[in-house]
């Protein structure tokens, strides 16, 4: 099961102070970085609502993504019981949709072949940018907690013992737009007596899971991971705890951001959140997989994820198609 944990406010200040006065307008507002087909007047980050209603979609059958998973087919199952609250509330057929990587995942919802998706924290702002997602809710416990932390380990019987002895090490990183696999690792870890790329060598595995599992293997000396990943891996026993250790953990981050299309209609937008912010997730698989999770709490992109942003914008991240590719 997944354990969602409680989102730290140490982990804004320290990104903040790592970003320095980054998206810094003289108003003080963060300047957009909308594709330049999207529009935002109302100066909250995301994508406007077409203003030609003609522009407006209201599909008969809405296509719904999680991001992408090691076993898609074990999600699509986990995912079932949401997907029926999902037709009752919205009275249209759900399709699961199942995305190989983050970037084909945001490419899906820009050509308008995805209605409804869970991005990874990472890939977000790509989402949001490029594809003009607008994020609204996440999974979350009763009073409102929620979050991730990144994980960096090695094997148990390894010399590594803080992250400055990943020196001349080489550590798995998972992609290029990963938060916790890539983007927190290069903004935090330079502090801490270890600079990616420069003091350890770089290699992208793919995915967490890969990551973990090279680390159990001894393919990589360590590797920045996402608890929630690490958990759901150990509960399914792809892996004994008992072989590795977690050299450092940062402050929680936002998870899984679930967001839909901008040029959905309205009344469809409003359908989506309420089964959202309606489903009870007791008794059920998904609520089984994300242990400590009970329902989804609203969000909004400009709000959450300015910690990510700042993480992103530390580390030079431009949101272009070219920036997804390199993912």
């Amino acid at each position: 099961m997944l354990r969602q944990t409680t989102f730290g406010t140490t982990m804004f200040a320290a990104f903040a102070l790592a970003a320095g006065t980054a998206f810094a307008q003289d108003d003080g507002a963060e300047t957009s970085a909308l594709d330049s087909q999207y529009t935002d007047e109302n100066g909250d980050l995301v994508a406007d609502a077409p203003e030609d209603e003609s522009e407006l979609r209201n599909p008969d059958t809405l296509v719904f993504a999680y991001t992408p998973v090691e076993d898609p087919a074990i999600y699509e199952d986990i995912w079932t019981p949401f997907i029926e609250h999902l037709e009752e509330v919205t009275e249209k057929d759900v399709q699961f949709f199942a995305v190989q990587s983050n970037s084909a995942e945001v490419e899906a919802m820009r050509s308008g072949r995805l209605h409804i998706a869970g991005f990874s924290t990472g890939p977000t702002p790509f989402a949001v940018n490029l594809a003009g997602a607008v994020p609204f809710a996440i999974m979350g416990a009763d009073d409102g907690r929620f979050g991730y932390t990144l994980q960096l380990y090695t094997q148990a019987d390894s010399d590594i013992q803080d992250v400055s002895d990943l020196a001349g090490k080489r550590v798995a990183h998972t992609s290029p737009t990963s938060n916790s696999g890539n983007q927190a690792p290069r903004a935090l870890f330079p502090e801490m007596g270890a600079v990616p790329g420069e003091d350890y060598e770089v290699t992208y595995s793919g995915s967490h899971d890969q990551s973990m599992l090279g680390v159990v293997a001894g393919d990589y000396d360590a590797a920045p991971v996402a608890s929630e990943v690490v958990e759901r891996m150990a509960e399914r026993d792809l892996y004994d705890p008992e072989n590795v250790r977690i050299v450092w953990e940062s402050d929680p981050f936002p998870t899984t951001s679930y967001a839909y299309a901008h040029d959905l209609a309205p009344e469809l937008k409003e359908k989506i959140e309420e089964a959202f912010f309606s489903f009870d997730f007791e008794g059920t698989a998904l609520g089984e997989e994300f242990a400590g999770v009970s329902k989804f709490i609203p969000i909004t992109y400009k709000d959450q994820w300015k910690v990510i942003r700042q993480i992103q914008k530390a580390n030079g991240v431009e949101y272009t198609p070219e920036g997804l590719a390199a993912e």
